[in-house]
């Protein structure tokens, strides 16, 4: 039996290879907390983010603690060669980024000291990267995470859905073409406009809102129920379900009903606490453990602020002004723009932004019904548009044209069949 693989991946430095945000690492050394706790050499944690030449780890029941790169290893072979390949693509195709954005807070007119500098942009593939077996990128990511190309395909077809991202990527007015084929991108943008923006711009938001105040209760109710769980003798699981419920303000129809919402929450708790990297395992035992061991608290109920909400209030104004002037305006002004940074300062409870979002969504609706934008967008003239993309790849390959689509195109990666073992 056969597999494929690309070659020159068998053999890689596991202490120089990437680590991007998420992978699971091992350390390689001995650490001891700002508080004083020993981490002991080989303990597994989680990639938070790259700062000061090294990596933020997250560690179950400790929390985030920062190690030079020299230090951690990826725990998993796939990792590795996950990592690889994304860094052997940010290389390779760097030089066929056809368009380039700078968005976020920047872009949004939202920015301050401590604001990142986030860029999006377009990439196409050269005619070899397109033929092979080897699957070619669609993304490219940078090691920090704060820049991402999508390929041409890739971004027409998520701007016909009306993605929010990529509509940005492509509207925002500080979009660069770096090639004629990005020029040729930003020209043909108006196909990808259509009623749809209701649905992935304000529908979306008003999701996500709702989900932030769930969020926010279920803090609430952690923090109550983890001290339940330091007392002695330890309460099980029928009992803490049977205090949550009577705590709750969640209207039920039966006791029974009351009591299985209760365990649920009690089971999306240790989820989350387990996604974050705080518990040693996915169920109530862990969280025990957890509660009464003494390790980190996540920012407790009173702490949570909406430092995401201003995004998604700021999605619900921009689609409602394209809906309604044909025209999109990311950048926010006046009182949106006042309470919009408010908000990402914290200063805003999460109720009153989701009322904010409630008061705004009569507007939404009204502009989708008077909206005079495309029921659907263009997909004949995206089409065109692709199809021209294509050609332009395909002629400058054949000409041998100069330029990272031509003469000077990295090579394709390459493949070759081994037994598997």
């Amino acid at each position: 039996m056969s597999d494929s693989r690309i070659r020159g991946l068998e053999e890689v430095d596991r202490l120089s290879v990437p680590l991007p945000h998420g992978t699971e690492v091992t350390t390689r050394v001995e650490r001891l907390t700002t508080g004083g706790r020993r981490i002991p050499q080989g303990v597994v944690g989680r990639v938070v983010r790259a700062r000061d030449g090294g990596l933020d780890i997250q560690i179950v029941g400790v929390g985030e603690v920062w190690f030079a790169r020299e230090e951690l290893v990826p725990r998993r072979p796939g990792q590795v060669q996950f990592a690889r390949r994304r860094e052997a693509a940010w290389q390779a195709l760097g030089p066929c980024v056809v368009l380039e954005t700078r968005v976020g807070s920047h872009a949004w007119g939202l920015a301050n000291a401590q604001s990142d500098v986030d860029v999006r942009g377009v990439f196409a593939l050269p005619l070899p990267w397109t033929l092979g077996l080897v699957d070619p990128p669609m993304d490219l990511v940078s090691a920090d995470g704060s820049t991402t190309y999508w390929e041409v395909r890739k971004t027409v077809e998520q701007a016909l859905r009306a993605d929010p991202n990529t509509l940005e990527t492509l509207f925002v007015p500080g979009a660069k073409a770096l090639d004629e084929l990005g020029e040729w991108l930003l020209a043909e943008r108006e196909a990808f406009v259509s009623q749809a923006i209701f649905g992935s711009f304000g529908r979306y938001a008003m999701s996500q809102l709702d989900k932030l105040t769930r969020s926010q209760r279920l803090a609430e109710h952690r923090d109550l129920l983890l001290e339940w769980l330091c007392e002695d003798p330890t309460p099980d699981l029928d009992e803490v379900a049977r205090r949550l419920a009577a705590v709750s303000p969640r209207q039920s129809p039966t006791e029974q009903d009351a009591l299985l919402a209760a365990k649920t929450y009690v089971k999306q708790l240790y989820r989350s606490l387990w996604d974050q990297g705080l518990l040693t395992a996915n169920d109530f035992a862990a969280l025990i453990t957890y509660a009464r061991g003494g390790g980190q608290r996540p920012p407790s109920a009173r702490e949570l602020r909406p430092k995401n909400a201003y995004n998604l209030l700021r999605l619900i104004a921009t689609a409602t002004g394209w809906l309604r002037h044909g025209e999109p305006v990311f950048e926010a002004s006046g009182t949106l723009k006042a309470r919009l940074l408010d908000i990402k300062a914290g200063q805003v409870p999460l109720e009153d932004v989701l009322r904010d979002a409630e008061a705004m969504a009569p507007e939404l609706e009204a502009a989708r019904r008077e909206s005079k934008l495309p029921e659907h967008p263009d997909y004949p003239r995206a089409d065109r548009l692709l199809r021209r993309v294509g050609e332009e790849v395909a002629r400058r390959w054949v000409l041998k044209v100069p330029g990272a689509l031509g003469r000077e195109a990295p090579a394709a990666p390459e493949t070759e069949w081994r037994d598997s073992e």
